[in-house]
């Protein structure tokens, strides 16, 4: 069992940075791959970035590739998604999710994931 709280969202303007944190507990959090989704009113969520348990996979779709660094420190039971040059259409409510995986690369389905945060807000201003 993985209860996850994430952290870090707000109104930044376009061309801005934002840096989310996810903190796992519950569950030793070495296990766990680990993911970031969006979610936008009125569309589908939305695969954003996703890391292996031990962090050395990283898998991000085109919309965000070169924008979005995903993290994690194991030690914290934390992941974190570091967002540079956001655009107004990144606006959506980020949520972190966790898979019970020791697979080297992690998936980005989000049907993969049991555990999931409540979401934090991020808005970019034009």
């Amino acid at each position: 069992q993985m209860q996850l709280v994430e952290s870090g969202g707000g109104l930044v303007q376009t061309g801005g940075s934002l840096r989310l944190s996810c903190t796992g507990s519950g569950d030793t959090f070495g296990n766990y791959a680990m993911a970031w989704f969006r979610q936008a009113p009125g569309k589908e969520r939305e695969f954003v970035a996703a890391i292996g348990w031990n962090g050395a996979n990283q898998r991000y779709p085109d919309a965000v590739m070169g924008r979005f660094t995903i993290s994690r420190d194991n030690t914290k039971n934390t992941v974190y998604l570091q967002m540079d040059s956001l655009k107004p259409e990144d606006s959506a409510v980020y949520y972190c999710a966790a898979e019970r995986s020791l697979a080297w690369v992690p998936t980005t389905a989000p049907t993969s994931y049991e555990y999931w945060g409540q979401g934090t807000q991020v808005t970019v201003s034009s």
